[in-house]
């Protein structure tokens, strides 16, 4: 439970900064308080916790060829095709987050979540590797 708690921080914190940096991805702007927008961010990192635990194996699967082709690279694609997934699946929630256009935002989206990532999950290393 406290591994999975971690990893739901380390996706709001790289969706916030992600939010930040890329023009075309809105999350939480709409809420009026900052605890309503805290809230938000929460549950969109649940939610893109789980499309990433439970879709993302299942593309990468079918998209192997494509990774092997690209060396690896067509990961990015995938990541960005989450974070797309995400965004349309925030609005029949009721949650604030969309990403504009799937091949700027959503592509320098999953890079940006991927670079922040990677640095919180150095900063704070899973509870197994202690």
């Amino acid at each position: 439970m406290k591994n999975f708690a971690i990893k739901t921080l380390v996706n709001g914190i790289a969706l916030w900064v992600a939010a930040m940096v890329v023009s075309g991805i809105h999350l939480g702007e709409d809420k009026p308080s900052l605890a309503t927008r805290l809230v938000s961010i929460l549950l969109v990192a649940i939610l893109f916790g789980l499309l990433n635990a439970v879709v993302k194996p299942i593309v990468k699967l079918f998209s192997l060829p494509a990774i092997i082709l690209t060396l690896g690279l067509f990961t990015w694609v995938i990541n960005a095709l989450m974070l797309q997934l995400t965004s349309w699946l925030a609005g029949p929630l009721g949650l604030d987050f969309r990403v504009e256009h799937f091949f700027w935002d959503a592509i320098l989206g999953a890079l940006v979540v991927a670079f922040v990532s990677l640095l919180l999950n150095i900063l704070l290393p899973d509870a197994d590797e202690l």
